[in-house]
């Protein structure tokens, strides 16, 4: 009996992004049963990024980029590209080999993760800095309430929080 020697490939899928979207786990399960079949194991899976494409591939403007690591046999590659290339819901595919990738660069955030965490970080801070701005103008209307003479220095500065709202 012949021994197989695995070795580790990346493969870069590009999928419809609406498709993506409203079946998620279609597109993954399709890519999966290419694996399956040529008898690879999965290392590790994740969406990359979504993306504009430079050009229309197969009428699609956008797409969204699966990569993929996984042990498998060299000489079954060739059926894991045919198998996506009849797949409906995969629109590329490149494979390469990467014996020499650390785990932890397979483990890498992509992306399309960095940016989320970036934009939930922002947002975090927008609404910190909101609350405060408001107690900011509470503690003024509220020293304006203690001395009269103060108020038109409230007011002021409340026109000036509010103009910074704006911005």
């Amino acid at each position: 009996m012949d021994t197989v020697v695995k070795k580790l490939y990346e493969g870069l899928f590009l999928v419809d992004s609406s498709q993506a979207a409203s079946d998620w786990a279609g597109v993954t399960a399709s890519i999966e049963k290419a694996f399956s079949r040529a008898g690879a194991d999965v290392v590790e899976m994740k969406k990359w990024d979504e993306r504009r494409l430079a050009y229309d591939v197969k009428g699609k403007s956008r797409g969204t980029y699966i990569l993929a690591y996984f042990n498998c046999d060299p000489l079954k590659i060739s059926s894991i590209e045919r198998d996506v290339r009849l797949s409906e819901s995969i629109v590329r595919v490149l494979i390469l080999r990467t014996d020499k990738m650390s785990k932890e660069d397979i483990e890498k955030e992509v992306p399309f993760v960095v940016a989320e965490r970036k934009a939930a970080e922002e947002a975090v801070a927008a609404q910190a800095a909101a609350e405060a701005r408001q107690a900011a103008v509470e503690a003024r209307q509220a020293a304006a309430e203690e001395d009269p003479q103060e108020e038109d220095v409230v007011d002021e500065a409340i026109e000036e929080d509010e103009a910074a709202e704006e911005i």
